[in-house]
């Protein structure tokens, strides 16, 4: 069945790419990814062009598999889908949720993950804010970074709270702890692994999220040959235990 879908997926392609972007990757040596570098565990930027994460390590495991090396390109959620559409990059990589929006533009890997959205408080207040409704109040101060899949989450589910878009997705957990903000909403994921870190922060219901929402790699739209190569690749990952691996080693056995 998947294979027919594969199929399918090249007979209806709308873009015929006179050179798929595995050529170009394999022609030039080098694979240029796009990622944001605020995005603790899947990309977090530690020097200038320097990252770690469960995506960066990926993105490595996807480059020595081609046989070449990595290039980074920095971008930031609000500008994620310009700078992709601009063509510099191969793939986007870093805890990237699948939108229809994004959908429009792109295609995308095979799932990753089911990771949805959930809020990640101070512990002190975990019974406050179980529920939108309890959040959903002109006096709970909720921040989130600016663009990007929580900000939109935000807009559409929490209208009436005292919102702030921070520029500064790996600021928020400190300001959450200092009692600047009560509540941020964010990937299970994330939360989970703040919560890891910091014993004052607390994932509300991380096994019920508020929202549905899958993770996957950002590809160029109507590049077929390029898609089947990193999902194939992505395959053998999963297959072979080595995603898996990486992940554990940021987020346990979530």
């Amino acid at each position: 069945m998947k294979k027919i879908g594969l199929l399918l997926l090249v007979l209806s392609s709308s873009v015929v790419c006179a050179e798929s972007r595995l050529d170009t990757v394999l022609k030039k040596g080098i694979l240029t990814v796009c990622t944001t570098g605020d995005y603790k565990p899947y990309t977090y930027e530690t020097a200038k062009d320097q990252y770690e994460g469960i995506d960066i390590s990926m993105a490595e495991s996807l480059a020595k598999s081609l046989g070449v090396t990595v290039n980074w390109v920095k971008t930031t959620w609000k500008t994620l889908t310009p700078d992709f559409l601009k063509g510099e990059c191969d793939i986007a990589m870093g805890g990237i949720s699948v939108t229809l929006e994004r959908q429009k533009i792109a295609f995308f890997s095979d799932r990753l993950d089911v990771d949805g959205k959930i809020p990640l408080v101070r512990c002190e207040d975990k019974d406050k804010y179980q529920t939108i409704e309890q959040i959903n109040q002109p006096s709970v101060r909720v921040i989130e970074p600016k663009g990007g899949t929580n900000e939109r989450f935000a807009n559409a589910y929490l209208p009436k709270v005292n919102l702030t878009l921070s520029p500064d997705n790996m600021g928020i957990f400190k300001q959450l702890v200092d009692k600047q903000y009560d509540v941020m909403i964010t990937d299970t994921s994330e939360a989970l692994y703040q919560q890891k870190r910091n014993p004052t922060l607390c994932a509300i219901n991380p096994r019920q999220p508020m929202q549905y929402s899958e993770k996957a790699y950002m590809l160029p739209k109507g590049d077929v040959t390029w898609k089947l190569y990193v999902d194939q690749w992505l395959h053998l990952s999963n297959q072979t235990g080595e995603r898996q691996k990486v992940t554990s080693q940021w987020l346990g056995d979530y």
